[in-house]
């Protein structure tokens, strides 16, 4: 999954961050994937996983 992200003078670690979430995002099965934003930037990514077991 590819990100398309403008760089922008404000966050010049924007590449940085834009490949940690395509990471995320191919790694992860079961979750979700939340971007804190502060003040117009990036400062926390936060990923939650599910494990799902068959009880069969």
């Amino acid at each position: 999954m590819a990100l398309k992200l403008e760089h922008t003078h404000r966050e010049p670690r924007l590449s940085e961050i834009a490949t940690q979430i395509s990471d995320i995002l191919q790694d992860i099965r079961f979750g979700s994937v939340e971007i804190i934003i502060h003040e117009g930037k990036v400062v926390q990514i936060e990923r939650k996983e599910k494990l799902r077991f068959d009880n069969k």
